[in-house]
C-alpha cells in the first residue's frame, strides 16, 4: 500500500526546514533553501509555498496555491480547502491549470475591453492631431482640422467610445452639412476617416471604417461634384498677358517671381 502522508500542524508549516512535505490529498508544502544572501542575513529558508499535485490524462502536474509565509500567507486550513476543491475539479475531468489559464485570459480580455471602452472619439482625435499636426505646414489647415472636429463632430461623436462609432453616427454628423456646406462636410468626412483609421491602427477598433467614402458612404451620399460643381477662377484673356507680365515684373518678392515662372512654363503650382 502507498504510504499515507502525515498531516501537518500549523506550527510545523512555520518551522519545517527546507524540503517538500506532503499533507495528503495532493497538498504539499515546499520550503525553499535560502539564497547565499538570505543565509548571510540570517534567514533559514527562501520562502514557503503551497503546491497541489495531481494527475490528469496520464500526466503529473503541479499547481501553486500561494505563499505559506508572510503577510499574504495562505493558512493550512485554507490550503486544505483549496486542495479539496481542486480534487473535485480533477475528478470531473477538468485540468485546474488549464482552467486557471483560461480564467486569467478571460480576465485580461475583459480588462482590455474595459480599457478600450473608456477611450472616446474625442480622445483619439486629440491623439491623432498631436501625432500629425507637426507635418501640416499650413497653419490654416491645422486650425480648420481642429475647428471642424470641435464644431461638428464632437457634439455627436465626442463622448462615444471610439470602438462604438458606426455609420449611423457618421451620417448624423455629415448629413445636415452635405447639401448646404458640401466642401466643409467633405473635408470633415476625410478627417473622421483619418481619426478612425488611427484608432484601428492602435487596436482600439476593427472592421470597415464607417467614414470611408469608396464602397461605403458613396452609396449613401451624393457625390460632392453633383451637388456643388467646382467653379474655376476665370482665366486672363491671352491678349492681356503681355501687359500683365510687364506689371508683374515691376513687383518685388518671391511670390511675383513664382507666378511669372508658372506663367512662362505653364507649370502647376504643385509642380
Amino acid at each position: 500500500m502507498p504510504r499515507r502522508a502525515v498531516k501537518m500542524t500549523a506550527a510545523e508549516v512555520k518551522s519545517k526546514p527546507p524540503g517538500r512535505y506532503g499533507d495528503g490529498g495532493g497538498l504539499y508544502l515546499l520550503v525553499k533553501p535560502p539564497s547565499p544572501k538570505q543565509a548571510t542575513d540570517g534567514l533559514k529558508d527562501g520562502g514557503r509555498y503551497w503546491l497541489f499535485r495531481y494527475t490528469i490524462a496520464g500526466k503529473l502536474r503541479e499547481m501553486g496555491l500561494g505563499t505559506a509565509s508572510g503577510a499574504d500567507a495562505v493558512t493550512l486550513a485554507a490550503a486544505r480547502d483549496k486542495a479539496t476543491d481542486l480534487r473535485k475539479t480533477v475528478k470531473a475531468g477538468t485540468d485546474p491549470l488549464e482552467q486557471r489559464e483560461a480564467e486569467a485570459a478571460q480576465a485580461k480580455a475583459e480588462k482590455q475591453q474595459a480599457a478600450v471602452a473608456a477611450i472616446t472619439f474625442r480622445d483619439v482625435a486629440a491623439m491623432y492631431l498631436a501625432a500629425h499636426e507637426s507635418s501640416w505646414k499650413n497653419p490654416k489647415h491645422r486650425q480648420q482640422s481642429r475647428n471642424t472636429l470641435d464644431g461638428y463632430a464632437f457634439p455627436v461623436l465626442g463622448d462615444l467610445p471610439v470602438a462604438a462609432v458606426d455609420t449611423s453616427h457618421v451620417m448624423k454628423v455629415l448629413e445636415p452639412l452635405w447639401h448646404g456646406k458640401t466642401e466643409t462636410a467633405s473635408r470633415l468626412r476625410g478627417r473622421l476617416e483619418a481619426v478612425l483609421d488611427y484608432a484601428r491602427a492602435r487596436g482600439w477598433r476593427d472592421g470597415v471604417n464607417p467614414a470611408a467614402w469608396r464602397g461605403h458612404l458613396a452609396e449613401l451620399l451624393p457625390a460632392r461634384g453633383k451637388i456643388a460643381p467646382i467653379e474655376h477662377h476665370a482665366a486672363l484673356p491671352w491678349q492681356q498677358i503681355g501687359d500683365y507680365l510687364a506689371r508683374l515684373r515691376g513687383q518685388a518678392g518671391i511670390s511675383a517671381r513664382a507666378l511669372e515662372f508658372a506663367i512662362l512654363t505653364a507649370a502647376r503650382t504643385g509642380e
